[in-house]
């Protein structure tokens, strides 16, 4: 089209059809905005899983319950024997009745205060473990994945320590150690976050050369920012994984070990002791619920953690969100 054409078509314009737009410095900074929220975006995704939804409650309920259960009127103490106020012997092997819901144990111990309580015991022991993981897991791994200088040392320790089975390490520390809650914790973390590091370095290398991180490092960006802000966030969903994962891991260390004889002293309660205090007597019908009621306990709990961290991991993926 030539000028003359374009000048033609000007001409005809009716001017008053046209307003000139003036400057609006705070309009201008709103054209930018959106209200999304990545975590907000998470959230409603996770609600839209009613069986999720249903276990977190579920977890929730009992984490709740294990914390005032102690502090609830007439409740029994979980080491106590209590004995028949007729013939002065211990209620033994009692079946699950009005005043003792669980029934008794061997010596006449409260089951129902007995499992509250080493419901308690275990979940502090999982979410202590799962908390060191995950601090631990992360920042070794992340700095094994970015500084290349740290690889060939902080591969060096990996190969060593991982080549030590785990079952070894935990009988070994326990052994060594005066049998404790903090000493399974402690023996529990010498070895939770060999996999949390792997996992994170792994994931690392895949995406710490992609052209944004080449832009920040010749921007000068410092290392620390660098993965907090441009690589973990990408590995939110996974990390929350193996996270949740953790904590079920732990209680189930805690019941092999009890299992072996290794774990906790019989006046701590905790579900691995309950376990292996069922299992003895398992074949016998009449005293089974000594096994069941533990056993279902944490079956709730290990069922409900897995669930929830893979659907979890699920709504904090981009690319499930609304």
């Amino acid at each position: 089209m030539s000028t003359k054409t374009i000048n033609k078509i000007a001409d005809n314009i009716d001017p008053s059809l046209f307003e000139f737009a003036e400057y609006d410095e705070s309009k201008a900074e709103l054209t930018g905005y959106s209200n999304y929220s990545f975590w907000r975006s998470t959230i409603q995704v996770f609600l839209k899983n009613k069986v999720a939804v249903v276990l977190l409650l579920i977890v929730g309920l009992v984490v709740l319950f294990t914390l005032v259960q102690p502090y609830l009127p007439n409740q029994k103490l979980p080491n106590k024997i209590y004995l028949d106020p007729a013939t002065g012997l211990q209620l033994r092997n009692q079946s699950p009745n009005a005043e003792y819901w669980f029934g008794t144990n061997s010596i006449g111990q409260d089951l129902w205060a007995r499992i509250w309580s080493g419901t308690r015991t275990s979940l502090f022991i999982g979410f202590a473990v799962g908390l060191f993981e995950a601090l631990v897991g992360i920042t070794i791994g992340a700095l094994w994945g970015y500084v290349r200088k740290l690889d060939a040392v902080i591969t060096e320790i990996y190969n060593v320590w991982d080549n030590i089975p785990t079952t070894v390490v935990l009988i070994i520390l326990t052994y060594i150690m005066k049998p404790s809650i903090p000493t399974i914790i402690f023996a529990m973390c010498m070895t939770g976050w060999l996999g949390m590091a792997r996992f994170v370095r792994n994931l690392i290398i895949i995406i710490r050369d992609r052209e944004y991180n080449l832009a920040s490092r010749c921007l000068g960006t410092p290392t620390s920012r660098i993965i907090t802000k441009n690589l973990l966030p990408y590995l939110v969903s996974v990390i929350m994984l193996r996270m949740a994962l953790a904590i079920p891991l732990a209680i189930g260390n805690e019941v092999f070990l009890s299992y072996i004889g290794m774990g906790l002293p019989l006046d701590i309660p905790s579900l691995g002791n309950l376990i292996n205090e069922g299992r003895i007597l398992m074949m016998s019908p009449a005293l089974r619920y000594q096994l069941l009621f533990p056993a279902a306990v944490i079956s709730i709990v290990t069922v409900s953690f897995y669930v929830i961290g893979n659907v979890f991991a699920d709504s904090a993926d981009p690319r499930n969100h609304v």
